[in-house]
């Protein structure tokens, strides 16, 4: 018999391009595990905000996948601190559009969509799985921003689900170390595509891209949290202490769509603009790319740097690595589980530029060093990333949250005295 899955992803419609404000790792992983499960005989719908004005309301992807995108009130772009206000009419609109007591298990992705899982499975007693993408208080410890809502959302959310997937095990610590008796916690790590693989000939590669040096690569939002500023001011270092005649370039992909002057290859932002000053000669700025085009350049590159304040799991790093590329990352969350520090890439103190200089000095500066970091990169990530084993996993979990059967009831008055109307 074919198991009924419902995804919720509030803000993350797995169709949707990557690279824009809300279209990333969360996004990804909906799509990528939805298609997986569909390969082990399950029929997914994923229900998420009507973002695109111009998409359908149901979209099939896959043979047995599909999206139902819901307008909560406003089809178009909406940011996801804006939709925790939009959690009833979003629940109301779902109810009519569709059954929610027809699939066999909910599966939320995000606080907000875990909120609206937990209502359901209150309403009809179907078994709730719950994965976080990212905590609060990953956050307010990365940035000092405290988010009362949120943080107070996240313990009921995580104390009151049927099970917790963590991507990480540095996750699962820090899940644990907030909520006091949090659901059952399973660890499993976010796959890779089918189209992230490494390729013979590299440089080779690198040189038919226009690159004769070596090549820093980075992908993601093109903002502060995902330092950026850092990488720039660390790869300004490097310059000075290696001279322009090495050739060494710094690509990064990313931004929404207006984001990039893609003639000049520079950002329209003037903060991040600012950033660039006197690197002109050296930086590009490509956009967005799809996952083929990622994957292209994940294999030229000499090295991908990750140097985000935090990251959950740190998708961008898994990505790489299963293309050969050996990676630089922040030791923070889940990249210092992603990242095998002297064995895939090299771990660097977040904000730190000289750190972060240093590192890139070290791999750029030694081909074999390179070489030998991207071979155990790409090992390690046709271990551990594989979509085919994680689904195996994820199912053998929905079959162990069934049988379990019971279904707690529990309440939540949604914080800070803010009224959604529930």
């Amino acid at each position: 018999m074919k198991r009924r899955v419902l995804f919720i992803s509030d803000h993350g419609d797995p169709l949707a391009k990557l690279g824009g404000v809300q279209a990333g790792g969360q996004n990804n992983y909906v799509r990528q595990l939805a298609l997986a499960l569909e390969k082990r005989g399950y029929r997914i719908d994923v229900v998420t905000h009507w973002c695109d004005a111009d998409a359908p309301r149901f979209e099939s992807f896959g043979e047995r996948c599909r999206v139902i995108r819901i307008a909560a009130g406003y089809k178009g772009f909406v940011s996801k601190n804006e939709m925790y206000d939009r959690l009833s009419a979003f629940y109301k609109e779902m109810n009519q559009v569709l059954l929610p007591r027809s699939y066999d298990i909910i599966h939320t992705h995000y606080w907000l969509s875990g909120l609206l899982g937990k209502r359901i499975r209150n309403e009809y007693s179907v078994p709730l799985v719950h994965t976080s993408h990212s905590l609060g208080i990953a956050k307010q410890k990365a940035t000092g921003i405290k988010d009362e809502v949120r943080l107070e959302a996240e313990r009921d959310v995580l104390s009151s689900v049927d099970a917790i997937v963590a991507t990480t095990v540095n996750e699962s610590e820090l899940i644990h170390a907030f909520v006091a008796q949090p659901a059952p916690v399973s660890v499993l790590p976010i796959g890779v595509a089918s189209s992230f693989y490494m390729r013979p000939n590299r440089m080779h590669l690198r040189r038919q891209l226009g690159y004769k040096g070596p090549l820093i690569f980075f992908a993601g939002r093109l903002e502060e949290t995902k330092g950026v500023r850092t990488l720039l001011q660390a790869f300004r270092q490097l310059l000075a202490r290696q001279g322009t005649s090495e050739g060494t370039r710094l690509v990064l992909a990313g931004g929404q769509m207006g984001a990039i002057d893609l003639n000049a290859r520079l950002p329209l932002d003037k903060q991040v603009l600012s950033w660039t000053c006197g690197l002109k000669d050296h930086v590009e700025f490509v956009g967005s790319k799809s996952q083929a085009e990622l994957a292209e350049l994940f294999n030229a590159a000499t090295v991908t740097v990750v140097p985000s304040y935090y990251e959950s799991f740190g998708m961008v790093a898994a990505e790489a690595q299963a293309c050969g590329s050996p990676v630089i990352a922040s030791r923070v969350g889940g990249l210092q589980n992603v990242v095998h520090d002297g064995e895939t890439g090299l771990l660097v103190e977040p904000r730190n530029v000289e750190d972060l200089s240093l590192a890139l000095e070290a791999v750029v500066g030694n081909d074999l060093l390179a070489q030998r970091l991207g071979k155990q990169a790409a090992q390690v990530a046709q271990r551990d990333y594989q979509w085919t084993a994680i689904s195996e996993r994820m199912d053998a979990l929905y079959e162990e949250v069934l049988a379990r059967g019971a279904v707690r009831h529990t309440s939540f008055s949604y914080g800070s005295g803010r009224n959604i109307g529930w």
